[in-house]
């Protein structure tokens, strides 16, 4: 534009002058015209731009290094159903009958306590799913960093969430696990008492037992013999750069041998939760073990790793190699065992720096 020819310039500004009205060809007096000054450089656009407070979300800033904090709100909300039942305004014994969730000796167990903690572990997948999306699409502040180098698998969101919550080896069997157990009384009679709050030491507990139980059942899996774990584990092996949505999808035997086979174990070590920590341990225990196959970065990772504590970083050293990180929710065992490799190892080869 700026090398346009004079005679070029004055065509231009006569056909400008000219506009269609009701009464057909109309001109306009220059005054009347909004044009743009040749003059108006590149520093001044972008102080106009500063001016309108139009930033760059891709420059790290207090909106793209704070934003992403947020997400750690997801933790909380993964428990909200027994928190609100027992430390707020809706307690359960303003809400439900006392005929609901009181026994009498040798009653049968009723099932409120099992329709809870089915409901407590979904509104907890709620609240990640929501969590994820804000943060995967970037609504928490910049695009989050794939864990392996070579990107994140792309696919449909509606695909993913639907296949995720489909799985029979998933949300299905752990369902139908608990109504059978809970329904004919294979647990502790602690388990069916509303009494109390959460107990947060024996939900603890629950989830540390839980994970070392499931890695050494893990570890056989991977060790027994190859036709094993063909059966069981290899279903989910073949994601190799796992998506969030693919926690819980593999095989039906995997699912009994690696995650319902520990929770009864648990269950029966741990033998005086009441139905509150049962719930917030449930709760936790599937959404964190959701949250691990994550493709990206979480904002929590560094905090976690300090901790020893499992990471999304950390299970794609599983699903990438094999042969390391058999723990899910803590690297405590796999330290002790001498399988744990952090993911910085293999930076720039497979995973991105500082993940």
């Amino acid at each position: 534009n700026k090398e346009r020819t004079s005679n070029g310039e004055q065509n231009l500004r006569a056909f400008m002058t000219m506009i269609i009205s009701e009464d057909g060809v109309k001109e306009l007096p220059p005054s009347e015209l909004i044009t743009t000054s040749d003059s108006e450089s590149d520093s001044e656009v972008e102080s106009n731009a500063d001016r309108n407070n139009i930033k760059d979300k891709s420059k790290p800033g207090y909106y793209s290094t704070t934003l992403p904090w947020l997400g750690c709100l997801v933790w909380p909300m993964v428990l909200v159903v027994p928190l609100i039942l027992t430390q707020s305004p809706l307690s359960y014994n303003g809400v439900f009958p006392k005929s609901w969730y009181e026994y009498k000796a040798d009653e049968r167990p009723k099932p409120l306590g099992l329709f809870l903690g089915i409901f407590a572990v979904a509104v907890g997948q709620i609240f990640v799913l929501i969590f994820f999306y804000l943060y995967k699409h970037g609504y928490l502040g910049p695009v989050p960093k794939s864990i392996q180098s070579k990107g994140a698998r792309q696919y449909e969101w509606y695909e993913g969430v639907t296949t995720h919550l489909a799985q029979p080896e998933g949300f299905v069997l752990l369902a139908l696990y608990l109504s059978i157990t809970w329904m004919f009384n294979l647990i502790p009679s602690s388990y069916y008492s509303f009494n109390g709050f959460i107990q947060w030491p024996e939900t603890f507990f629950c989830l540390v037992l839980q994970d070392g139980v499931q890695y050494a059942m893990h570890r056989l899996e991977h060790v027994v013999s190859f036709k094993f774990y063909e059966m069981s584990h290899k279903p989910h092996h073949r994601f190799t750069n796992p998506r969030l949505f693919d926690a819980f999808n593999g095989s039906m035997a995997d699912t009994i041998i690696m995650i319902l086979v520990p929770l009864f174990i648990t269950a029966h070590i741990v033998r005086t939760c009441n139905v509150w920590s049962y719930m917030a341990f449930g709760s936790l225990y599937a959404n964190w073990l959701t949250l691990i196959h994550s493709e990206y970065v979480l904002p929590w990772d560094g905090v976690f790793r300090l901790l020893g504590m499992g990471t999304p970083g950390d299970h794609h050293v599983h699903h990438k190699f094999f042969k390391f990180n058999y723990g899910h929710l803590f690297m405590w065992f796999d330290q002790f065992g001498g399988t744990y490799r952090s993911p910085k190892e293999f930076s720039r080869r497979a995973f991105h720096e500082n993940v």
